[in-house]
C-alpha cells in the first residue's frame, strides 16, 4: 500500500539504457499547448533561492458551494529556461507533501524538461505551516498516530472507534467545514481550479506517489481536460471490487517477502523461512519485546517492519535476516526498531485518507476480510495494506467522500511507472484506459522519475512530445 504514503521516502539508482519507444501516434507530433493568459499575479517566493515565483489562488473550501468561504492555495512556479510550450502541474504526494518545499528542495529533477515547459506545483488543501505548506492549513493537536491493533472483540472494536474519533474530533473542531472536505477528490477540483487559472490550456500533470489519487481523481471528474498524465509509485483508486483490490496489496507484500527468502536460500540465511513463520505466530499470541522502554511488536508490527525492509532490496536484506534471527533466538526485536521511531508504520493526521478509503463499520466485516488476507498472504498478512491503514478511520465523524470507483469512458492514454509492485497496481488503475502504459522498474524503490534516469526521459518526451512509450517498458 501507499503506506499511508509519504513523499519520495525512498532513492532508486539512476540506471543506464534507453528501451525502444512505441512509435508515435497522429498526435504525437503536436506540441504542448502553449501558455494562454493567466490570471495570476505571480511574484518572488519567500525565502527563494532558485528563482521560483508565487501565486496565490482562492478556491472554495467546499466546492459544493462554489459561492461560499473561500481558501488560499498557494502556487509555485519555476518558468521555463527555454521558450515556454505549456506547463506541467506537480504534485508530491504525502498526503499533504508541500510542493513548493519539495520542489525547492529538488530544482534539478526538472532541468530537462524546463527546457520547454514550465513546472507548476502547490500546497495542497489542509496541510499548512505544520506540514511545510503555504496554503489555508488545517492546524490539528496530534501529528502522529499509530496504526491500532486489530480488535479482538466487540469491546475492542468499540474502544477503537471511540479512540479514533476522540483523536478526529480534536482536528476536527480547528475547522469542521476543511475537514470535511480534504479528499483527493477536492484536491482535484483544485486542480482544475488550477489549470483554469494558468490560462485554461489542458491539464499536464504529473502525480507522485499519493499524489497519484488526485490524478486519478481529476481523470474521472474531468477526463475531457487532460492532455498529459504521470502517475509515478502510486496505488490503485480505481478498482470496481475493493476485496479484490486489498487481496492484489496482500498478494504483492508476500511476493516482497517471498523474494528476500529466495536469496536467503543462497546467502546462508536459509533457516530464516522457518524462523520467520515461528516469530509471527509467537508475536500474534504474545508480543516480542525490545530494549527500548514499553515497546513491543506483535505481529502485524513485526510483518510491516520486515516489508519495509524487504522492500529495500539486498543492501537491506542481510539485516533483516539478522533481526529475525536475533528476535527468535532471544526474544528481543530491537533490531526492527527503525532508526525514526519506535513504531512503523505510522500515520500522519490520516484526515485524507479517511476520506478516500472504505473503512470496515462492524467486527465480523473485519474478522472476515483479515482472515481472508491471511490466507493470501500467509507471511505478511494484512500488513502494509490499507485494510491495516484504515484501521485509524473506524469511528471517523466524517463518512467517505470520495470512495474507489471505476475511471470513465473517454480518458485519454496516460502513463504510469512504479517500481516493485507499484508498477502492477498503476497497471490495474489504468487497465481499462486504452493506449496507456507503464514504465517499469525490476527492483526497490518508491517512484521513479527523481532517481531514475530511464523512467525521467520517458515521461519527459511524453510530456513534451505526446510520444507514449512501449507498454511494460523496463528501466
Amino acid at each position: 500500500m501507499p503506506k499511508p504514503l509519504a513523499t519520495i521516502l525512498a532513492a532508486l539508482l539512476a540506471l543506464s539504457g534507453q528501451p525502444a519507444m512505441a512509435a508515435a501516434g497522429p498526435s504525437s507530433a503536436q506540441p504542448p499547448n502553449p501558455t494562454a493568459k493567466s490570471s495570476l499575479t505571480w511574484r518572488p517566493c519567500p525565502n527563494d533561492k532558485i528563482g521560483m515565483e508565487c501565486a496565490d489562488l482562492q478556491v472554495p473550501v467546499d466546492w459544493r458551494k462554489p459561492d461560499g468561504r473561500k481558501i488560499t492555495l498557494k502556487l509555485g512556479r519555476l518558468k521555463a529556461t527555454g521558450t515556454s510550450e505549456g506547463s506541467v502541474l506537480v504534485a508530491y504526494g504525502g498526503p499533504g507533501g508541500p510542493g513548493i518545499a519539495t520542489t525547492q528542495a529538488f530544482p534539478d529533477w526538472w532541468a530537462r524538461l524546463r527546457d520547454r515547459m514550465d513546472i507548476v506545483t502547490w500546497d495542497t488543501r489542509g496541510y499548512g505551516e505544520q506540514f511545510g505548506g503555504l496554503s489555508t492549513g488545517l492546524t490539528c493537536v496530534w501529528t502522529r498516530i499509530p496504526i491500532p491493533e486489530s480488535p479482538r472483540d466487540d469491546a475492542d472494536f468499540g474502544r477503537l472507534s471511540d479512540t479514533n474519533r476522540g483523536y478526529a474530533e480534536a482536528c476536527r473542531h480547528q475547522d469542521p467545514e476543511l475537514f470535511a472536505n480534504m479528499s483527493s477528490a477536492d484536491q482535484a477540483r483544485d486542480m482544475e481550479a488550477i489549470r483554469k487559472a494558468l490560462g485554461g490550456a489542458k491539464l499536464n500533470y504529473y502525480g507522485a506517489s499519493y499524489a497519484g489519487f488526485y490524478g486519478q481523481d481529476y481523470a474521472r471528474l474531468f477526463p475531457g481536460q487532460i492532455r498529459t498524465m504521470v502517475l509515478d509509485g502510486t496505488w490503485n483508486h480505481d478498482p470496481a471490487d475493493w476485496s479484490r483490490e486489498l487481496e492484489e496489496m496482500a498478494k504483492s507484500n508476500e511476493e516482497a517477502m517471498r523474494r528476500f527468502f529466495t536469496w536467503c536460500a543462497t546467502h546462508d540465511c536459509q533457516d530464516v523461512p522457518g524462523l520467520w513463520r515461528k516469530l509471527t505466530e509467537r508475536a500474534r499470541h504474545k508480543p516480542i519485546p525490545t530494549t527500548t522502554a514499553n515497546l513491543a511488536y506483535d505481529a502485524r508490527d513485526l510483518q510491516s517492519l520486515a516489508l519495509f525492509m524487504a522492500r529495500q532490496g539486498t543492501p537491506a536484506w542481510p539485516a533483516l535476516a539478522r533481526a529475525i534471527r536475533k528476535a527468535d533466538d532471544k526474544g528481543d526485536a530491537s533490531d526492527f526498531v527503525p532508526a525514526g521511531g519506535a513504531r512503523y508504520p505510522d500515520q500522519s493526521t490520516p484526515v485524507t485518507e479517511c476520506l478516500d478509503w472504505p473503512r470496515h463499520t462492524t467486527l465480523k466485516e473485519l474478522t472476515a476480510a483479515d482472515a481472508r488476507l491471511r490466507k493470501i498472504a500467509p507471511l505478511t498478512g494484512t500488513a502494509n495494506t490499507l485494510a491495516s491503514a484504515t484501521l485509524s478511520c473506524i469511528g471517523w465523524p466524517v463518512p467517505v467522500t470520495n470512495p474507489p470507483a471505476p475511471l470513465p469512458n473517454g480518458v485519454p492514454p496516460i502513463l504510469g511507472a512504479g517500481a516493485w509492485g507499484e508498477s502492477d497496481a498503476v497497471e490495474r488503475a489504468l487497465a481499462a484506459v486504452p493506449g496507456s502504459a507503464t514504465i517499469r522498474h525490476d527492483g526497490p524503490g518508491h517512484t521513479l522519475y527523481g532517481f531514475n534516469t530511464c523512467a525521467r526521459d520517458l515521461m519527459n518526451r511524453y510530456f513534451t512530445d505526446l510520444t507514449m512509450p512501449a507498454p511494460k517498458t523496463p528501466c
